[in-house]
C-alpha cells in the first residue's frame, strides 16, 4: 500500500515570518504563544522552523514565551488519561523526581513549546506545574520570581506579560489552550484545592487557586465576538492574535457572570 503525500501548505521558515508580519506580529514585541505545530501543513524543518519563524517575526528585541507545562508532576490519585493502579500511588510519590527547570520535560503543550525551552538563551520559570519559558531580552525579567505556590496567578508570567502589554498569539490552537484566562480565575472568587506534587524535600501539599479550562471556548467566541481580534491564516493555521490584558480583563466579567464558583477547600 503506497503511503499517501503529505497534506500541505508547504511552510518554510521564510514563508511562517511572513505571514506572520502580515497579521501584525511586530518587531520588538512580547508574545505569548499557543501552537500546533500539526495545524500549519508540512513545515520543512519541523518545530525548529517554527520556532525560528516567530523570533525572525520578532526581531533582536522582541521576547517569545510559552508555556511549558508538567502536569505530570502531580497527585497519581488524580491522573485519568491513564489512571494508575491505587497501589502504585505510594511508590509514585515517594519516587517522582523533583521538577528541574533545565531537564523536565514539557507535556501536553506540543512540540514547539519544548524545542523553545531547549533554544540557546532560553529561561524558564520556577513552578514545578505550570511553568513558562521564554527567549529574548525580557525572558528573564518575566519568568523570574514565578511563586511556586501561584500557578497562574499574580506572581506567575502571565501577570508581568500583562503589566509589559504583551499580545497572544493562538497559532492554530483553540481559546482552551489560551492559558491568560486562568489569570482571571485568580481575580474572581475561585475554590482553593490541596495540590500533591514532588518537593525539594519530598512530597507536598500545597494549597492553591483551583484552575480549569472548562467554558474556555466560549468565553473565546465571546471576547472575539465583542473585543478587537486578528484573525488570518499561517500555513493552514487558523491564527488568533490579541491583547493579553484585553483578554484577561474580559475573562474576569465573563467568568463572573458565567460560571460562578463557590470559594471553598
Amino acid at each position: 500500500m503506497s503511503t499517501p503525500p503529505p497534506t500541505g501548505p508547504l511552510v518554510t521558515r521564510e514563508t511562517l515570518a511572513a505571514q506572520l508580519r502580515e497579521l501584525g506580529v511586530r518587531s520588538g514585541e512580547t508574545l505569548l504563544v499557543h501552537s500546533s505545530l500539526s495545524s500549519l501543513g508540512w513545515v520543512c524543518g519541523g518545530a525548529v522552523t517554527v520556532v525560528r519563524g516567530l523570533l525572525d517575526a520578532l526581531g533582536p528585541d522582541g521576547t517569545l514565551v510559552v508555556p511549558t507545562q508538567s502536569a505530570d508532576l502531580s497527585d497519581p490519585s488524580v491522573w485519568s488519561n491513564p489512571p494508575v493502579p491505587e497501589e502504585w500511588w505510594d511508590t509514585i510519590r515517594a519516587t517522582m523526581p523533583e521538577y528541574d527547570p533545565l531537564v523536565t520535560p514539557s507535556l501536553g503543550v506540543g512540540v514547539i513549546p519544548e524545542t523553545v525551552r531547549t533554544w540557546p538563551g532560553a529561561v524558564r520559570s520556577a513552578h514545578p506545574q505550570t511553568s513558562f519559558a521564554a527567549v529574548g531580552p525580557r525572558a528573564r525579567h518575566l519568568t523570574d520570581g514565578h511563586a511556586t505556590d501561584c500557578r497562574l496567578g499574580e506572581r506567575s508570567p502571565l501577570a508581568r506579560l500583562e503589566a509589559l502589554d504583551a499580545r497572544v498569539l493562538l497559532l492554530g490552537a483553540g481559546y482552551d489552550a489560551c492559558t491568560c484566562f486562568h489569570l482571571a480565575e485568580y481575580r474572581i472568587p475561585s475554590p482553593l484545592v490541596k495540590v500533591g506534587r514532588p518537593g525539594p524535600a519530598g512530597w507536598e501539599v500545597v494549597t492553591e487557586v483551583s484552575i480549569t479550562s472548562e467554558r474556555f471556548d466560549e468565553l473565546g467566541h465571546d471576547f472575539e465576538r465583542d473585543r478587537p481580534v486578528v484573525r488570518g491564516t499561517a500555513g493552514a493555521a487558523d491564527v488568533r492574535l490579541f491583547p493579553l490584558a484585553d483578554a484577561v480583563a474580559y475573562a474576569q466579567r465573563w467568568l463572573a457572570i458565567h460560571r460562578p464558583r463557590a470559594e471553598e477547600i
